[in-house]
């Protein structure tokens, strides 16, 4: 946490946080542009970003880019917002929220770390003794690249052809399409309504890609990357950050942590 309060305290690594907020998935090329700042300068500024977990990246072919990451805002908020004068920390509460709001882009961008190992993060992904526990979602699958997936969510039952398994690397990635939009699963969960439910089913079916790399120590990387649509986007945008501070908590301390 000291490290996020450094990395906050200079205006520049504000500056840079601000531009990624407005478009986010930046190119350096693309931040550096406009800037009264060196290409270098810029370079070093993202690093103590990166450090302190606000900002992650995420490789499209020869382009690294930069996306804004609220994990460390909402561990924050959560250890000091609860417990003095909300009036008193407006200006962090501003920060979360602009840091969570939804934004014009193609996909949405989480990290966090994680106590654990590769191999329990990954069976925490895909085993429903634990994904019931902080999704209360399980799935039909063999986990096999090109595998069916039925969802199971909160007593509905979603199945489709397009629901697939994409990516399944044991312990390092894991990738996936999203579920389909259906009025039974509208219906139970309210999670929308007519409309937005309307402009669901008209973008392209989303995907979902976990991310796995062991760090030092007994400490796992966690990178979820979700492209699609904008309202979909919106939603997961909200939706993850819960999903997945259950789940780090689940790992952690063996409890999930409670329902909003």
């Amino acid at each position: 946490m000291d490290d996020v309060f450094r990395a906050l305290a200079d205006p520049s690594r504000r500056a840079l946080l601000d531009r990624l907020n407005a478009r986010n998935g930046q190119t350096l090329r693309e931040l550096c542009a406009g800037l009264d700042m060196a290409r270098q300068s810029v370079s070093k500024h993202l690093a103590v970003l990166a450090a302190a977990n606000l900002v992650s990246t995420v490789w499209r072919g020869r382009e690294k880019l930069h996306y804004v990451n609220a994990e460390p805002i909402n561990a924050i908020a959560d250890r000091w917002i609860n417990q003095y004068d909300r009036a008193r920390v407006h200006a962090l509460a501003d920060l979360k929220s602009a840091l969570e709001a939804p934004v014009n882009r193609p996909e949405f961008v989480y990290t966090t770390y994680i106590n654990t190992t590769p191999e329990r993060l990954w069976q925490a992904l895909t085993d429903p003794a634990f994904t019931t526990r902080y999704w209360r979602t399980t799935f039909d699958t063999d986990w096999a690249k090109g595998s069916p997936m039925t969802w199971h969510h909160q007593g509905i039952t979603i199945a489709d052809a397009e629901q697939v398994v994409l990516e399944s690397n044991p312990y390092t990635r894991l990738a996936y399409t999203w579920h389909t939009f259906t009025q039974e699963w509208a219906d139970s969960t309210k999670a929308f309504d007519d409309e937005n439910l309307a402009k669901l089913r008209e973008e392209p079916r989303s995907t979902v890609t976990f991310d796995i790399e062991q760090q030092d120590g007994p400490v796992v990387r966690l990178t979820v990357t979700h492209e699609g649509g904008p309202t979909l986007l919106e939603a997961v945008s909200q939706g993850w950050p819960a999903i997945i501070s259950s789940l780090k908590s689940l790992l952690e301390t063996g409890a999930v942590l409670p329902a909003g």
